[in-house]
């Protein structure tokens, strides 16, 4: 009868996980399992509705900050792409001339700068990848190198960036600070991304790929119109992004995320952060020409806020009350001992909970409902079974936030089902209609992808983050598994 409790009190997750699965958006997936997690609470585990209602709102309360930094976030993300920002990165790197030879290694540098100054992976890759498939093909690339390239520096901002969404979401769910959870992850992140340029340009040495030069003008101009069409439909902003490309906007333009990322680095608040880079872009964008006027600045602002007010925000609502619905319950209990029951010692818990992150998101297809669906459990196994200092615990957190975060992202570049994948592709098809691509052109170059997933798992169940500044973990016996000091006080 325990295990039939114990199964049903975990069926909530089951729930999410298989409307996720069947297509369903997490507006509509959250509340459902949300409603049925709060049955399940009142008759099974008799809980007062008073209860599971007060757990709700306790619940979303600690979330208030994250909804915040979201909203902020949206609106930075709006402001960069259409006042110049994300263009003045592009035709900084574009000026130094492209070759068959290093439009994947440029490639990965801009998107990867892209992504975080505009904190989107799928805009970042809209707006590039016209630009550098066709770049591609006047300076005689390789396609799949170059896609591995685009793709996987799309999602690195998605992982460290200060207005990415999931790197947001996944703080928030861990309840870390979005700044302290980039510090510990910064010098991580960025080997992965060095070594990800040392492959891309020993790639095109070893494929022998051509020397002839290019530039984005040309490679814009011979862009179709109906592929205009289709990014108009897709990615508007992504549009603006290529039209001043094109035109060319003044190099100060960079100036905001430059502000933005030295503020971040001498631990200013988010939320401070964010404000300094919107603010810089509306003073230098009125200097430039690229902002109008302060009525249309604003309606940046408004479409940034309505961005985040109209999904993400009543997503993670949802998620909170969920979340605190199987708190209350103990629902995760059965899957942390199973963890626990597996694992010899904090480190090898840590592993498992990548693992657990990682098949989520080949399961769910869907980084977002990775993070959403399996941040929680992650959560949970870490505060019931190991015990160390406030400040070891918290720095456990940071890790599982990453954790969820980078094997959402970088684990759904190498997953053939993933949305991402699927997004990737329609895009790539239209705005390169001359060339049949199929998910491993996605794949098998993704170099970025390949380097964070390996990495971050091994290191974390080897111990080599501790050669990383700030990604190491706590060691024994500063933090140790419950099981072992419940043990050792009875001897």
């Amino acid at each position: 009868m325990k295990k039939i409790i114990e199964l049903l009190k975990l069926s909530p997750v089951i729930i999410l996980a298989m409307l996720m699965f069947l297509g369903y958006d997490a507006l509509i997936a959250a509340p459902l399992a949300t409603v049925y997690a709060a049955i399940i609470a009142r008759t099974v585990e008799k809980k007062k509705i008073n209860n599971i209602i007060e757990a709700v709102i306790n619940n979303a309360k600690e979330m208030q900050v994250a909804f915040f930094i979201l909203m902020v976030a949206y609106a930075m993300a709006e402001v960069f792409m259409s006042t110049g920002v994300g263009a003045s990165i592009i035709n900084l790197a574009l000026n130094v001339g492209l070759t068959g030879r290093t439009v994947a290694v440029v490639g990965i540098i801009i998107t990867s700068i892209l992504s975080i100054a505009t904190g989107t992976s799928w805009g970042t890759f809209a707006a590039c990848a016209p630009i550098f498939l066709w770049l591609n093909h006047i300076v005689g690339g390789n396609i799949a190198l170059t896609i591995g390239a685009i793709a996987g520096g799309s999602c690195f901002g998605d992982n460290i960036g200060l207005i990415s969404d999931t790197t947001i979401v996944s703080s928030g769910i861990q309840k870390v600070e979005v700044i302290k959870r980039i510090r510990h992850q910064g010098y991580w992140s960025g080997l992965v991304l060095i070594l990800g340029i040392i492959c891309f340009y020993l790639a095109g040495i070893i494929m022998d790929l051509p020397i002839t030069t290019g530039d984005a003008a040309t490679a814009i101009g011979k862009i179709p119109q109906e592929v205009w069409t289709v990014l108009a439909e897709k990615r508007e902003s992504a549009v603006t992004l290529l039209n001043q490309v094109k035109t060319g906007v003044p190099v100060y333009m960079i100036v905001p995320l430059i502000l933005v990322l030295i503020a971040a680095f001498r631990g200013l608040t988010t939320l401070l952060c964010l404000f300094i880079g919107i603010f810089a872009a509306y003073i230098l964008g009125m200097i430039a020409g690229t902002v109008e006027n302060t009525a249309s600045f604003l309606n940046l602002l408004y479409t940034g806020f309505q961005g985040a007010g109209s999904w993400v925000i009543v997503m993670m609502m949802w998620i909170a009350a969920f979340g605190g619905i199987m708190k209350l319950m103990d629902a995760f209990r059965p899957l942390s001992n199973i963890v626990i029951s597996i694992s010899k010692n904090v480190r090898q818990l840590m592993f498992y909970n990548g693992v657990l992150s990682i098949l989520g998101n080949a399961a769910l297809a869907d980084e977002m409902a990775q993070i959403v669906t399996m941040g929680p459990i992650i959560k949970e196994i870490v505060e019931n079974n190991v015990d160390g200092s406030p400040q070891d615990i918290e720095t456990l957190r940071l890790r599982n936030a990453t954790l969820s975060d980078a094997l959402g992202v970088f684990g759904s570049q190498l997953i053939p089902w993933h949305v991402y994948i699927g997004f990737y592709l329609g895009i790539i098809q239209a705005v390169y209609p001359i060339y049949k691509f199929t998910a491993m052109d996605i794949i098998k170059y993704n170099f970025l992808a390949l380097i964070a997933v390996s990495t971050i798992l091994i290191a974390t169940l080897t111990g080599l983050d501790r050669f990383i500044p700030r990604f190491g973990l706590p060691r024994e016996p500063e933090v140790k598994l419950k099981k072992y000091t419940t043990k050792n006080n009875i001897e």
